[in-house]
């Protein structure tokens, strides 16, 4: 059934789910410079520990979607989910002369979270249908800021109370332990196509797979839609991925530099607390307003709405999630060049630039799903996967790394 109380109970479990999965993405960056230390890495290294959850991540999204279009996608998330959590939980008991093994825990984590961002939204677009289906996903896409911000705020305050940045990363594992019960008991496997049948588009839906993966992303390769979607969507992702990672570092570098220290080791436990709060709650409220905003922006221009009538248009989604774009763009570079100057005026300038970039995390998945998910099913969440975390793993590495020079001391807490 469509829209049922059913269907809403399913929704917001998967989105604590992926409210967790942010929260955890961002608990290591919220206590990266203790992980920095006890491991005694350099900002290069610091990089990569994201860059091998991205590039894990990326190789095993088509996969999942591969096997979500021919297999119970229900199962799948549950088993790809323990699989991450599992990893979680195991990668905060490495010793410091371990540090490989880290990091091969840490891309078992990417192979758990590729499941569920390639099932869940295939899930929720058969159980919802027009309207609905476009408030669900700008709900279900809250979870991108709120669990990112939680993540800083999570990660660094748990370190600080029981004095190891461990328990920072497995407070997120212990959570997802009990969310993945209520997975098991409390969602379910809705039909394929349930959703455009019930508007009667059931001819515009396919049920079985009949063509071969390589066919598949070839014409996928040549719908238009998908393919400025994707690369548009890339694009943004390089940049948020980058400002989430580093800025909460970069910001307890400059507070250091600002106090007359020469190293964030020297800086006081609610220091780094603060810098942990205050970014998660611009990148939390942030994103909210974003989220809203943009998806409001859209369906009043696409329904011509008041004010928005002579502006009216079905072009409304790429239209909002391009102006958010370019909109955050020299916001985000005054950010960069004169946030030395001032944190106040950093944290300002932030704060807008995530507000805009967050205009597309709600418009994106509900145009790809319109315009590709009810012909192609998963295979095209796998592809968008592989580009999309292709462009966001080389800053963490390519860009950051060197900036950070990996023949200097590594940085200290």
């Amino acid at each position: 059934m469509v829209n049922s109380q059913k269907d809403y109970i399913s929704v917001t479990v998967l989105f604590i789910v992926n409210l967790l999965n942010y929260v955890d993405r961002y608990t290591v960056a919220g206590v990266l410079t203790q992980v920095q230390t006890y491991y005694n890495i350099s900002d290069s290294l610091g990089g990569l520990i994201q860059t091998v959850f991205l590039i894990s991540f990326m190789i095993f999204s088509p996969v999942c979607g591969y096997l979500g279009d021919r297999f119970n996608r229900k199962w799948i998330m549950i088993i790809g989910v323990g699989i991450w959590l599992g990893a979680v939980l195991g990668s905060s008991f490495v010793p410091a002369n371990h540090f490989w093994l880290f990091l091969v825990l840490r891309s078992f984590v990417g192979i758990g979270e590729a499941s569920y961002s390639n099932v869940a939204p295939s899930l929720i677009s058969d159980m919802f249908n027009g309207q609905k289906r476009s408030t669900v996903f700008m709900i279900f896409y809250f979870a991108i800021p709120v669990g990112s911000g939680l993540g800083f705020i999570v990660g660094s305050n748990v370190a600080t109370l029981t004095g190891h940045w461990q328990w920072g990363i497995r407070v997120s594992a212990i959570a997802g332990f009990i969310v993945t019960i209520a997975l098991v008991l409390l969602t379910y496997e809705p039909e394929r196509g349930a959703a455009e049948r019930a508007l009667g588009k059931s001819e515009n839906v396919v049920l079985a797979v009949n063509t071969t993966y390589l066919q598949d992303l070839i014409i996928l390769c040549k719908t238009p839609t998908l393919v400025a979607c994707t690369w548009g969507y890339t694009a943004l992702v390089f940049v948020s991925g980058t400002l989430s990672w580093w800025e909460p570092t970069v910001i307890q570098h400059l507070t250091a530099w600002h106090q007359g220290l020469n190293d964030t080791k020297n800086l006081s436990s609610s220091d780094k607390d603060r810098v942990a709060l205050y970014f998660g709650a611009l990148t939390t409220a942030g994103g909210l307003i974003g989220v809203i905003l943009g998806s409001m922006l859209s369906k009043w221009l696409t329904t011509g709405w008041g004010p928005f009538k002579k502006f009216q248009t079905e072009r409304a989604q790429p239209l909002v999630s391009g102006a958010g774009a370019l909109l955050a763009a020299p916001l985000l570079l005054i950010a960069m060049i004169f946030g030395d100057k001032s944190l106040v005026l950093l944290y300002i300038m932030v704060f807008f630039g995530l507000t805009f970039l967050c205009f597309n995390w709600g418009l994106n998945i509900d145009m790809l799903t319109r315009s590709a998910f009810d012909h192609f099913g998963l295979d095209w969440i796998g592809l968008d996967w592989i580009l999309v975390k292709l462009q966001k793993s080389t800053p963490n590495i390519t860009v950051q790394g060197p900036t950070g020079n990996p023949q200097k001391s590594p940085p200290h807490d």
